[in-house]
């Protein structure tokens, strides 16, 4: 494929997985000939990124999520989207061409009924909880379970927002299927999407700016002077959009209810039957919810859970010396927490809105106790991801279960395992089976560069 370097990984974001998968080749296939200077692999990890196929603020495919953690220098990199596994094999594949350890997975909301009065990681939400499976190895999964209930969930609620935020918006109404399914490779449209659709089409309607602006002044109940600014930057004014009218108080917002989400033990099962970690995602220590953690983390460990999530930047890059004092303390103290209990800490950057990092700051203070245990993280979701893919030996396993007596043991093998495996090795595993104790199955593969 021809094309500058530049037009290459536009095409990484083109709808066709043809076209993706060609540019991709290119780029790797330049870079191994020196054409592409790319960093060493370092130890920084992003094991949360969301892609194009829920939302990801740069229009990044699971190829260019890949390719944009090797151009960075990863040692890992992880894809998480919403409600959908429709990314993962193309994310290995593109994984296993950089060489890049990788893990996959989910992210969804769900219902806690043991904590139905108090907010958790869902602001305004009380009940309603942000939820993982991280370390699927498949997009088709051998027991799909809740998947194809959590894709119709997530597409009922968006068609119900633009319904009810039409009727609010009058002029610039959108037609679901051209305005807003277009804008999504397979489906899967989100809150985010809608806004884009909105802005869109109030351009093509309103194509003078100070009309514009003048009508969504109206709409949206802010000085026209502001909006102006704001056309500048088109994420930040679909923010406003989101945040005006599909937030609380606005006309797309119907507070959740518990029957509207699956429940935790639901998810949990679900998760763990495909074979993955049900993770817990921490948010940042300040709810009613996640001021009870040992309760909580008690009620998420009975329920199956293995691992955690956290988003730090949110809790320690803050402008206010108070605020961001008390968050890193709550983020420091949970991350204590985690590794106390033996859970995996999966930490990265979601990429889900314009403006967030691609790569965490690890070389920042607050960052320093997080810097071993995402690492490690790494690694032992990396092990895990080879081994289940390859003999249905992963974390969640009949085998592992068996096998080890504590999540301390099971997490240093699949560690060990992790800094072993090459990305993309398979033949290797096929000469291991579950017949075999950890210890044989450390002893017969073959050392690899550590990253």
């Amino acid at each position: 494929m021809a094309g500058t370097r530049q037009v290459l990984e536009l095409q990484l974001g083109d709808f066709d997985p043809r076209v993706r998968r060609e540019a991709l080749e290119t780029l790797w296939d330049r870079a191994r000939v020196g054409a592409i200077e790319l960093p060493p692999q370092g130890r920084a990890v992003n094991l949360h990124c969301h892609t194009f196929f829920s939302f990801n603020g740069y229009g990044l495919s699971p190829s260019a999520v890949a390719w944009k953690a090797r151009v960075n220098g990863l040692a890992a990199v992880g894809l998480v989207d919403f409600d959908v596994l429709d990314g993962i094999d193309e994310f290995f594949a593109a994984c296993a061409l950089l060489g890049l350890r990788a893990c996959a997975g989910i992210e969804t909301r769900i219902f806690v009924p043991e904590f139905a009065s108090r907010e958790i990681n869902s602001p305004g939400e009380p009940g309603i909880a942000y939820f993982m499976g991280a370390g699927f190895v498949s997009s088709k999964p051998h027991d799909p379970g809740l998947l194809p209930q959590l894709r119709e969930m997530a597409r009922s609620r968006t068609r119900a927002i633009v319904d009810r935020v039409n009727a609010a918006l009058g002029p610039v109404a959108l037609d679901y299927e051209d305005d807003v399914l277009a804008l999504t490779p397979n489906g899967n449209p989100t809150e985010r999407h809608v806004c884009i659709a909105y802005d869109t089409k109030s351009q093509r309607r309103f194509p003078d700016e100070s009309v514009r602006a003048a009508y969504w002044s109206e709409a949206l109940a802010a000085p026209a002077a502001g909006l102006i600014d704001m056309f500048k930057d088109p994420p930040v004014f679909q923010a406003f959009i989101r945040s005006k009218v599909m937030k609380a108080g606005g006309a797309g917002y119907v507070k959740p209810e518990g029957p509207d989400f699956p429940a935790l033990k639901d998810v949990a099962r679900f998760a763990a039957d495909a074979g993955a970690v049900p993770t817990y995602a921490w948010l940042d220590g300040t709810s009613a919810g996640e001021r009870s953690i040992d309760e909580l983390i008690d009620l998420m460990i009975a329920n199956g859970v293995a691992a955690v999530n956290i988003i730090p930047d949110r809790n320690w890059n803050i402008a206010d010396p108070d605020a961001r004092a008390k968050k890193v303390k709550l983020l420091h103290e949970f991350v204590a927490l985690a590794v106390s209990r033996d859970l995996p800490v999966l930490v990265g950057t979601e990429i889900n809105a314009y403006g967030q990092r691609l790569v965490d700051d690890f070389a920042a203070e607050a960052m320093q106790p997080l810097a071993g245990p995402a690492f490690d993280a790494a690694m032992v979701f990396h092990g895990h991801t080879a081994l289940e893919s390859a003999q249905g030996m992963g974390y969640m396993s009949d085998w592992a279960h068996a096998r080890f007596a504590s999540a301390r043991e099971k997490n240093a093998f699949y560690k060990t395992i992790g800094e072993r495996a090459k990305p993309g090795e398979k033949g290797l595993f096929a000469t291991i089976g579950p017949e075999m104790p950890p210890a044989h199955v450390l002893a017969t593969m073959q050392v690899s560069e550590k990253p």
